[in-house]
């Protein structure tokens, strides 16, 4: 079946030239969300068709492949295709892009400059995804980068502007280790003596051990860099904590994403004895991500901030899947991707929600909401609940798939390392349960908050979108696990080859 992966990219792409057109927020907005809505049919669309295929006996790595020189002399092309893990990420950046162009629906400073911007980032992510050639990865993830800054620096609130200068000199100095790692792979790959930045075949190629230990931590740290790996993490909390609603959610829900993603498809896939002569520094730096995020979340005040730092922690898991190299522990890896890019675009947005109405953050000014806010308030213990692995929900199949994967091995490092992991549990319980019993429970802190007006409609439905993602996957996380199972086997067969 011909199917082209070219609109993920042409419909963002004309919704932001449409958006040059009209004035009126009205028009602007409706725009964005036809937009937005498209993409997710599309993605789901997609899905639908992967599966037909695979049922239909297709075994392809990649499928719905296009390949179009780009710039010969450097034997760069525009080479796209997906797998399982791809349409898993496609389909998370539609959802949360949807419910960010919700979530945003009454933005009324510089609203067509805030869209436009918002869907470009979709834009770098759908093309990071589908790329199978190095540089164009490269190029959109420039492009899923540049955005975040006039976002934050504009849009956002408190130091805004250090904030987004220090995300962006951090990202892009993780772009600059990555691409370090493109141009050498670029030169020690030859197809028929021409070097090639052609993922699939660079795969085939079986790169020198020498060279994919000096490459590999470029690409690792680079990408890691993305994914809050310690100790490059340090924009996360600044970062997420300036950005308006949207733009949290996507920071958190898709960005950090690119670079779980790009540990995976690029270090791991290509440099597999790297991978496996570096795992041991993985692991200790993802322990150490996850506890310290779940120690250092307990010690704040704010709820953005709260957010901020359990994605850290909750990030670490992500790397600690990578890191053990089995294929329970992968598989657990990107579900925890998804899982969190989920769970945090709905933290985010509920948090949103609630500044928007009390004009606080603060834990200790807020109290009772339950009372006034009754639906927000529900959203906000359901992600929290998903965040703590509540069962049913699908942060808890996630963590447990990467424990199991962890617990495979028998050697007492990888006990000790799951029993920690595990053990970061118990702290992110009382951090959520003692922000949900301020913020929530309890009697009205603040008199004035008793007029306060629940969700609107938009609001809404950008919450039961994610919350019934949500749910899916907790309750039936069979059809996502088919869904990523032959990508990660791909990648378990290059680490299993000698």
């Amino acid at each position: 079946m011909e199917i082209s992966l070219l609109p993920l990219i042409l419909i963002p792409l004309f919704t932001v030239l449409a958006m040059l057109l009209p004035n009126s927020q009205k028009q602007i907005r409706t725009i964005a969300l036809l937009g937005s809505i498209a993409q997710l049919i599309f993605s789901i669309a997609l899905f639908y068709f992967y599966i037909v295929e695979r049922e239909a006996g297709n075994l392809a790595h990649f499928y719905f492949e296009n390949n179009i020189t780009w710039y010969a002399p450097l034997n760069i092309n525009f080479h796209i295709g997906v797998d399982g893990i791809s349409i898993a990420m496609i389909l998370l950046t539609a959802f949360v892009v949807l419910a960010g162009v919700l979530v945003s629906w009454n933005m009324e400073h510089r609203s067509k400059e805030f869209f436009f911007l918002l869907l470009l980032l979709s834009l770098g992510a759908y093309g990071f995804f589908i790329a199978l050639d190095l540089f164009t990865l490269f190029f959109f993830l420039e492009v899923a980068v540049i955005p975040k800054f006039l976002l934050i620096g504009i849009w956002g609130s408190g130091k805004k502007e250090y904030s987004a200068m220090k995300l962006v000199l951090m990202l892009m100095g993780g772009s600059a280790l990555v691409f370090v790692a493109f141009a050498g792979i670029y030169f020690d790959s030859n197809i028929n003596g021409t070097p090639t930045f052609d993922l699939v075949q660079i795969a085939s190629l079986n790169l020198p051990i020498a060279v994919q230990k000096l490459f590999f931590p470029f690409a690792f740290i680079g990408f890691g860099i993305f994914t809050a790996l310690f100790p490059f993490h340090t924009w996360v909390p600044d970062g997420h904590s300036s950005a308006p609603t949207a733009a949290s959610m996507f920071l958190a829900g898709i960005s950090m994403k690119l670079g779980g993603y790009g540990c995976l498809r690029v270090a791991t896939y290509l440099m597999p004895e790297a991978a496996k002569e570096y795992s041991t520094i993985i692991i200790v730096l993802a322990i150490i991500a996850i506890i310290y995020g779940a120690f250092a979340t307990m010690m704040q005040t704010d709820l953005k901030y709260i957010n901020a730092y359990s994605s850290v922690s909750h990030c670490g898991f992500v790397l600690l899947g990578i890191g053990i190299l089995t294929k329970t522990a992968i598989d657990g890896a990107v579900l925890q991707m998804v899982s969190h890019g989920l769970m945090t675009a709905l933290f985010f947005a509920v948090i949103g929600m609630i500044y928007d109405r009390t004009h606080s953050r603060q834990v200790a000014q807020l109290g009772g909401l339950l009372k006034v806010l009754p639906f927000i308030s529900t959203a906000f213990v359901i992600a929290g609940l998903c965040s703590l692995g509540l069962p049913g929900l699908s942060g808890f199949v996630a963590e447990v798939t990467v424990f199991v994967g962890a617990w495979e091995k028998v050697d007492l490092f990888y006990r000790i390392v799951t029993i920690l992991a595990c053990a970061s549990i118990v702290v992110t319980a009382v951090y959520i349960l003692r922000a949900t019993g301020s913020v929530i429970m309890g009697p009205l802190k603040n008199k004035e908050h008793a007029i306060l007006s629940d969700a609107s409609w938009n609001e809404r439905l950008a919450v039961i979108l994610l919350v019934t993602v949500i749910i899916a996957i907790g309750i039936s996380p069979f059809w996502l696990k088919d869904l990523l199972s032959p990508g990660t086997e791909i990648i378990i067969n290059k680490l299993l080859i000698k």
